[in-house]
């Protein structure tokens, strides 16, 4: 099994890098999926939740109203930490039940918004981070979901910075331009997680 973590900042174009890379035939594990599902209504996590940010975090409906707690978490990096503190391990526990149903030859990607913020580049085979300029985040951020700027940039603040990401880099993707030049990159990409994964060497 060759285990890899996909990462990059809010807006530049991971869950993109995620879908095709699932297309190639890669297991791909989704953090942000997982972190939905432990937060769900009835879980423990629901409930660690309200306990730490109250009741008004939930929907009418008694769901996690997840703009409201973002709004409140994204403004303060103590109650954010709080949060990752709950949602973090629940994540993790799910995730490695994920990858060990896999299988041995598989090229399992774990899709990890906050690798780098949590220092867990140790615990992959090799990092994949897609990399885009601050500028084209917030340009993307602000034009295709709607995001007010102010937010946008407390969001992209509370992320680790383009220079931290690309230090914990084993392979780059640059989607600093339009859609149709990522595809080549990421399928050269693959290339080089089927290569490593067979115990073959590439550039």
């Amino acid at each position: 099994m060759l285990k890899v973590g996909l990462t990059g900042g809010i807006g530049a174009g991971k869950s993109e890098v995620s879908r095709l890379l699932a297309g190639y035939g890669a297991i791909v594990v989704d953090a942000d999926r997982i972190a939905r599902e432990v937060v769900e209504p009835g879980t423990p996590g629901l409930a660690a939740v309200v306990a730490a940010f109250g009741e008004e975090v939930l929907t009418p409906e008694g769901t996690l109203d997840r703009p409201k707690l973002g709004s409140v978490v994204f403004a303060d990096q103590d109650k954010l930490r709080t949060l990752n503190a709950i949602v973090h391990p629940l994540v993790g526990a799910r995730s490695a039940e994920l990858e060990a149903a896999a299988g041995p030859d598989a090229i399992v990607v774990h899709d990890v918004p906050l690798l780098t913020e949590n220092g867990l580049a140790p615990l992959y085979d090799l990092v994949v981070v897609v990399d885009a300029a601050p500028a084209t985040q917030l340009a993307r951020l602000t034009a295709l979901r709607s995001m007010a700027e102010e937010e946008a940039r407390a969001r992209m603040a509370a992320q680790a910075t383009r220079e931290q990401r690309l230090a914990v880099a084993t392979l780059v993707i640059d989607n600093d331009g339009p859609l149709e030049a990522l595809e080549p990159q990421v399928r050269k990409v693959w290339e080089e997680l089927t290569a490593r994964a067979a115990g073959g060497t590439t550039a």
